[in-house]
């Protein structure tokens, strides 16, 4: 599947340290061996990945060590770009953003982006970032789908103010435009909304 998307230009792997726990990584790592330069290689951190008091968060000591560990299970030197999985309101903004620009000047990460951030969650880093001259996010990944167009109220307008581009998750509203739901049918057998409904964004029923 990878080698017929390359074909096609789709060059793209997106994952993140906590899908299946780092397997994930690791089969991206095994995938792209042997012809790393010709993908992009998108991967995520902050949200929690081990039992410890600093496994979690956009700490220094939290997004150091799980962009080494990313690098050690992508089995590259260097991450295209990385995201912060969700806003860490418990860690300085400024602490956060010095980290990345760091990590960026060393090598690790080429560009840095957020998902699953506010509004005014994004507008302060970017504005942090630009009175220390530090390095800006420049994509966030956001859900949007035909049944989710929350983003267009406020995310999308500052996006495009602010040149953030978008890298968009789950366009098909959580499985729900698949073609494979019908309203008032009960869900197929082989759906994941059966064991992952209440986790994904949620849709009335006037969609469904």
């Amino acid at each position: 599947m990878v080698d017929l998307a390359l074909d096609h230009g789709i060059n793209l792997l997106d994952t993140s340290d906590i899908y299946s726990d780092g397997l994930s990584e690791e089969i991206v790592g095994e995938t792209i061996e042997g012809k790393r330069d010709r993908f992009l290689i998108s991967t995520k951190g902050t949200f929690r990945f081990g039992d410890g008091v600093n496994d979690v968060g956009s700490s220094r000591y939290h997004l150091i060590r799980a962009v080494e560990d990313s690098l050690k299970r992508l089995k590259t030197d260097v991450i295209d770009i990385y995201h912060l999985h969700g806003f860490d309101a418990q860690t300085p903004v400024e602490e956060t953003l010095g980290t990345l620009d760091v990590l960026i000047h060393s090598g690790k990460i080429r560009y840095i982006a957020a998902s699953n951030f506010s509004g005014w969650h994004l507008m302060k880093s970017l504005s942090v970032s630009d009175q220390r001259g530090w390095s800006r996010y420049v994509i966030h990944q956001v859900y949007y789908s035909l049944i989710g167009r929350d983003y267009e109220w406020e995310l999308m307008p500052l996006g495009l103010d602010q040149k953030v581009s978008a890298m968009v998750w789950s366009p098909l509203g959580w499985g729900r435009l698949t073609g494979k739901i019908r309203r008032g049918e009960p869900l197929p057998q082989t759906s994941r909304l059966h064991s992952t409904g209440n986790a994904g964004p949620q849709v009335t029923d006037e969609f469904l």
